[in-house]
């Protein structure tokens, strides 16, 4: 090979190397509220407080911190205003988010220092009425009015659209459903937009469907997925997520918890997971992957349980190589 060609080969390469480094994913850690909403044992406030400061420490700049939802259902969540009161300020760079699923949870949060609203509306007739009592439309409606309140309070906003590739009530959910309520949040003033795969039933070729789908009336909120690992498709979804320029992920640190108002959804993809997933492939996720593996473990240990992240058992790759003892 001459020099010329030699030159031309390393320019290719620099050019490559130069789009990865560029490549970056944001990863919002929901462990502290979805991971830990469907889990037996129940955590006190400092110690769901400690989580949060330890995901913020290893470089999560979104973190979903509670939810305000009625106690009776979800008493995982009962502390939310004791969160974040004893949080304060978000530090900067940092936004933490809360979950609202109506009027009274909205002017709960509002009265937090919470930086984000996540309102939820279930895809499916089944899984709303389970969730909210309401129809799609009945929440989407409601929606629809507190999204301007929230906004005009100065926090940012996002609709997460649940049940979006499956539900365990009605099954199949219609694709134009989930792009009907997305384009109602969009017109409303959403943010942003999350599809949730919340019983974890999706495959790639769905996720790519359904987010181009999405994306023909949602032109103008940032789209974010929300994947559960129940049936070992999480990772792929990502990818495939991630490929169709969603660059905006859910995780849960340790792959902690699930939905309680859906059956046998048995947890949401591992932080750690994605983390090595996304650093092998190039991607940039600013996160410290050895601190969000030893926040899993310890979370194991505060939940009594062993967390089922596939990273933290078998360690990261590759390993520090230690120098043999002269």
């Amino acid at each position: 090979m001459n020099r010329r060609s030699e030159a031309i080969c390393e320019s290719r390469v620099a050019s490559r190397e130069s789009r990865v480094v560029k490549r970056t994913l944001q990863v919002i850690e929901v462990g502290p509220r979805d991971g830990l909403q469907n889990e037996d044992a129940i955590l006190d406030t400092a110690t769901k407080v400690e989580l949060i400061n330890r995901v913020v420490a290893a470089g999560t700049s979104r973190v979903e911190v509670a939810s305000f939802v009625h106690p009776d259902r979800v008493p995982q969540m009962a502390d939310a205003e004791a969160v974040l009161s004893a949080l304060g300020p978000s530090p900067d760079g940092v936004s933490y988010i809360g979950l609202v699923l109506n009027r009274r949870g909205l002017d709960r949060a509002l009265a937090t220092g919470v930086d984000e609203i996540n309102f939820v509306v279930g895809a499916s007739e089944g899984f709303n009425r389970a969730n909210a009592g309401v129809s799609p439309e009945e929440t989407m409606r409601d929606i629809a009015a507190m999204l301007p309140e929230a906004k005009d309070a100065g926090r940012r906003t996002s609709v997460t659209v649940s049940v979006a590739f499956g539900c365990p009530y009605d099954g199949e959910v219609s694709p134009e459903d989930v792009v009907a309520l997305s384009g109602w949040a969009t017109a409303s003033g959403a943010d942003e937009i999350a599809l949730g795969d919340t019983i974890g039933v999706a495959v790639p070729a769905q996720v790519e469907s359904l987010i181009a789908a999405v994306r023909g009336v949602a032109r103008g909120p940032s789209l974010r997925c929300h994947f559960h690992d129940t049936r070992n498709t999480a990772a792929a979804n990502a990818v495939a997520a991630y490929g169709s320029g969603v660059a905006v992920l859910d995780a849960s640190v340790g792959g902690a918890g699930g939905c309680p108002f859906a059956p046998n959804a048995t947890g949401n993809v591992a932080t750690e997971d994605l983390l090595y997933l996304f650093e092998r492939m190039g991607v940039t996720t600013g996160i410290d992957h050895e601190a969000t593996i030893a926040t899993g473990r310890w979370l194991g240990t505060q939940l009594g349980k062993r967390l089922p992240a596939a990273v933290a058992k078998a360690g990261w790759w590759p390993e520090e190589v230690q120098s043999p003892e002269s």
